[in-house]
């Protein structure tokens, strides 16, 4: 995952004391806030949430007396995230209603009914958040006493504010509507027809090619730091995201507490939400990774088809007469690709086989071919033999194979579609260079935005063919629902730990990210932040080994 389109959240501050790809340790004092530019001004989504600017940073002694001065209740800094992940959730729905908006304006190429569809949903959104945030940032003044109205009420609490404004919600969505007489039910089923909008969205791209462009060059541009469809969702997202912050805050207060009758109220409102969107949920995130897989692969002609769910990807080695060749392979409910990495300006995964699942069986295989890790996939008409990176690894993908398998069995043996005509695992020239797992690489295809490329180069795909290690759906689930992007360094493969006593690091509330001779340390603002911080980056950097998959009586239907 990313730290940015992987992509966190939880933590207004954090200080960064080191950047240095050879392990020391210099203090830097660099301070990254979500939506904020070190001044304190807006800063411009034309510069990705990567704050970096060294102009107004604080020193360690600013920030010790700035901790000392503020509350140290976990109530507080349970708003403050809810204030900075709120600014964030702003500028996601920016780049729709202001950025895309504007280039969709300069060019005749979007139906006016898909215009209507997406900006008359967005806007209204983008509108009512603006006051959310505004009522947020007020409460957290009077609470840190920064206003002589704290001395008139009981202002150290938030429950009631986020009480007030998920009903609001519910009427804000509503009104978008034009329906102010719907009641939960039908509303969620307007909810529903919101994350159509993806759909749509898609569906016109596919019967446009002029609007296909526009979308594409529109993504590699700085101010969509995810891929557009990714934007599409966010206010599902957000409807999660609340849900898990009045969790985490009714489970703080006792129950005696002036602020907890707001906050179950506030919990129950918005439990009912997910809860009814959830399946659909799944769905759209199913459909909107289906179409972000399409623009990574070559040789596939209908990858999104009704009933298909993404499982896993990533980097296999896969054993021919030639020895091992790192392929990159993608698994669905119903087919395994395996590809490699061309050597070409677009930076896609040209597609070399498709194995169908049912009647699949996984063997181990080290002992017959000597090789660490080694498993063999038998299909009915064809068989390869792979080897991961690690045990580990091997049991995360056999374990997804294996319930892959069952389901397509369960499938009553319906025949897959296939995913278009594919060549032959022979090895080409261009492809007889395996390249080597580098950050500069990394770090190169970002810079290749800025010469716009035809293709991003630093997607989760790619991470882990330079990794060497893999992802399932569940991973981008974590990814979407608790976090949003404040930087962009991508996370898998890297380690999460706490700095030694011989790292020299007196200070309280520190991490260290390392990934071969990368070593970041990080200070959170207090022992609130700290957690989160550990609890978000630990989910990046540790995928997960099992996926939940819809059963079959709920295959997606777009």
């Amino acid at each position: 995952m990313y730290w940015g389109a992987g992509s966190l959240a939880g933590s207004p501050h954090l200080s960064e004391l080191s950047i240095n790809s050879q392990g020391g340790t210099a203090v830097a004092n660099t301070t990254l806030s979500p939506n904020l530019s070190p001044d304190n001004r807006q800063a411009s989504p034309l510069v990705s949430p990567l704050l970096n600017d060294q102009s107004g940073v604080r020193t360690d002694d600013e920030e010790d007396v700035r901790r000392k001065r503020f509350p140290t209740d976990k109530a507080y800094f349970i708003a403050k995230e809810v204030s900075t992940t709120e600014r964030t959730y702003l500028k996601d729905l920016e780049v729709i209603t202001s950025w895309f908006q504007s280039t969709v304006s300069k060019e005749d190429c979007m139906p006016e009914t898909l215009k209507n569809i997406i900006f008359s949903t967005f806007e209204p959104l983008h509108k009512f958040h603006t006051s959310f945030l505004k009522e947020i940032e007020q409460r957290l003044a009077l609470w840190e006493g920064r206003s002589h109205a704290h001395s008139k009420g009981d202002y150290q609490r938030i429950g009631d504010v986020m009480l007030k404004n998920i009903q609001s919600m519910k009427v804000c969505i509503t009104s978008i509507l034009l329906n102010p007489d719907v009641d939960a039910t039908q509303l969620t089923i307007h909810l529903r027809k919101h994350s159509e909008v993806l759909v749509e969205l898609e569906n016109g791209i596919k019967n446009s090619r002029k609007l296909e462009t526009l979308c594409r060059d529109f993504e590699l541009q700085k101010v969509c730091y995810l891929p557009l469809n990714t934007f599409l969702l966010r206010p599902l997202h957000r409807l999660m995201h609340y849900k898990q912050i009045m969790e985490r805050l009714c489970k703080h207060y006792p129950p005696n507490h002036v602020d907890f009758r707001d906050s179950r109220a506030a919990l129950a409102e918005i439990s009912e939400m997910v809860a009814q969107l959830h399946s659909s949920m799944l769905k759209m995130e199913n459909f909107q990774k289906l179409h972000e897989l399409k623009k990574d692969l070559i040789g596939i002609d209908n990858l999104v088809i009704p009933g298909r769910e993404f499982i896993r990807l990533g980097s296999l080695s896969k054993l021919s007469g030639k020895g091992l060749q790192q392929r990159m392979f993608f698994l669905f409910n119903d087919v395994l690709l395996y590809t490699s990495r061309g050597l070409t300006a677009s930076n896609q995964f040209k597609v070399h086989g498709q194995l169908p699942l049912y009647g699949m069986m996984i063997e181990e295989s080290e002992d017959e071919w000597g090789v660490p890790h080694c498993f063999t996939l038998r299909g009915q008409h064809q068989s390869i033999v792979v080897a991961a990176s690690s045990r580990t690894e091997m049991d995360k993908w056999t374990e997804d194979i294996q319930m892959a398998i069952d389901l397509a069995e369960n499938c009553n043996g319906l025949a897959p579609e296939f995913l278009g005509s594919s060549p032959p695992d022979s090895k080409s020239p261009e492809e007889s260079t395996v390249d080597q797992e580098s950050e500069d690489d990394l770090n190169a295809s970002r810079t290749s935005l800025e010469r716009q490329a035809p293709h991003r180069g630093n997607t989760t795909v790619h991470v882990c063919w330079h990794r060497n290690t893999s992802v399932s759906m569940v991973d981008f689930s974590i990814a979407v629902e608790d976090n949003h992007p404040l930087a962009s360094l991508p996370l898998l493969g890297y380690s999460l730990t706490i700095p030694s006593e011989s790292e020299n690091i007196h200070k309280d509330y520190v991490f260290k990210l390392h990934f071969k001779s990368h070593v970041y340390y990080f200070r959170a603002e207090s022992e609130y932040t700290f957690e989160r911080w550990m609890e978000v980056i630990r989910s990046a950097t540790s995928p997960a080994s099992r996926i939940h998959v819809l059963s079959h009586e709920e295959s997606h239907v777009y």
